[in-house]
């Protein structure tokens, strides 16, 4: 996994370990959702891992995994629509550039 616990940690200002378990599941999940958005790493091999795709992806784990953190609890007397725009920009701005890739891979022959 790209992104790591200690940063997100970091980033949701929490000290200790007592959440580190829910934290860690957190960080999966939002890892497995981004990337079933995008694309896997089947067709487009070391897609996450390149230069200008890296960062992009690990801001949108850590951005859905804080979000997950912050509403975990869905009790409330209002409806709330939550629309995370940092986490579906940044999956918009992936899933243009696995195309590209990925029309590369298959220009290529590979």
């Amino acid at each position: 996994m790209a992104a790591d616990l200690e940063t997100l940690k970091s980033s949701l200002r929490i000290d200790g370990d007592d959440d580190d378990e829910l934290l860690k599941g957190y960080l999966s999940a939002a890892t497995s959702y981004i990337k079933q958005a995008i694309g896997d790493d089947n067709s487009v091999l070391g897609f996450y891992e390149m230069e200008g795709v890296k960062d992009s992806f690990e801001t949108a784990v850590y951005a859905l995994a804080g979000s997950y953190w912050y509403y975990r609890t869905s009790i409330t007397s209002n409806t709330v629509n939550t629309v995370d725009l940092v986490v579906d920009s940044i999956i918009a701005q992936l899933r243009g550039l696995y195309g590209q890739k990925q029309d590369e891979v298959d220009d290529n022959g590979d």
